[in-house]
């Protein structure tokens, strides 16, 4: 695979404009993800806003310990560490606050993204990134948070879809959406400040700002949906989520579910 301009940190940083996210930031040719090294540097007392990027990962895992495709040189891995002292319950919403970072960022090259709960983001109803949460606690608030997220930016798209298999059917990448390729420093630069952004707009005001722009971008609510878990699976229809950012799927009987981990599927 031929790779596009290489990463870099001044590259990163001429665009970046952000008051705590990129205070710190590391970019590593190959890790095993980036979650995991963040992780380590955490467990070292690294600061808030620091920042991991990696060219590859060896080991790249999205929701639902699910791999997630990782080539060299081509796509965007980053995870951020964040220390907010909230209660676990408000997890969810930084998985919110990623989404809605990739989005704004995905929107100035010129596609419309929507999101697909919990944290698919979509161009063209393909899947197009995702993003992952993982947190530490003590106590009854969270120690230690890492976001990360995965964009598929410059990776050809005949080569997404046969490391993918079926679920390539539903994979895109944003060069092929745009017809070229993207400069990846800026498209890093422009998702960190968009996430310093909205986490600090989700400090001062809380999750309902996040949740009303989520909304806005939600492509599940009034669809019909497949849920499927550890128990018994159902269907019903989206009727968008609470105020914790757990969906709400209403079934044929009327009666409404909260659905914390399951896999959802469209329908219709």
């Amino acid at each position: 695979m031929i790779a596009t301009e290489l990463l870099s940190v001044e590259g990163i940083r001429r665009g970046l404009q952000a008051s705590t996210v990129g205070r710190q930031l590391y970019l590593f040719g190959e890790v095993q993800s980036t979650n995991a090294a963040l992780r380590n540097l955490a467990r070292e007392g690294a600061v808030e806003g620091t920042v991991v990027l990696a060219e590859s990962q060896r080991a790249g895992r999205g929701r639902l310990g699910r791999e997630w495709f990782s080539p060299s040189g081509v796509n965007l891995y980053a995870s951020v560490l964040f220390r907010p002292h909230f209660a676990p319950r408000q997890a969810p919403c930084f998985s919110f606050i990623a989404s809605l970072a990739a989005a704004d960022a995905v929107k100035e090259l010129g596609p419309s993204p929507a999101i697909k709960w919990p944290n698919d983001l979509l161009v063209d109803r393909k899947k197009v990134g995702g993003s992952l949460v993982e947190c530490a606690t003590r106590g009854d608030e969270i120690e230690c948070l890492i976001l990360g997220i995965g964009v598929n930016v410059n990776v050809p798209l005949p080569v997404l879809r046969a490391a993918l298999g079926p679920a390539g059917a539903n994979a895109t990448s944003l060069a092929a959406v745009l017809g070229r390729e993207v400069d990846r420093n800026a498209l890093a630069a422009s998702y960190l400040t968009h996430l310093d952004a909205w986490a600090r707009r989700y400090k001062v005001d809380g999750p309902e700002p996040i949740l009303a722009a989520w909304r806005e971008r939600d492509i599940l609510t009034g669809r019909r949906v497949a849920v499927r878990g550890e128990g018994e699976g159902f269907e019903g229809r989206a009727v968008g989520v609470d105020g914790d950012g757990h969906l709400l799927v209403e079934d044929p009987r009327g009666q409404r579910h909260v659905v914390l981990t399951e896999e959802i599927r469209i329908l219709e």
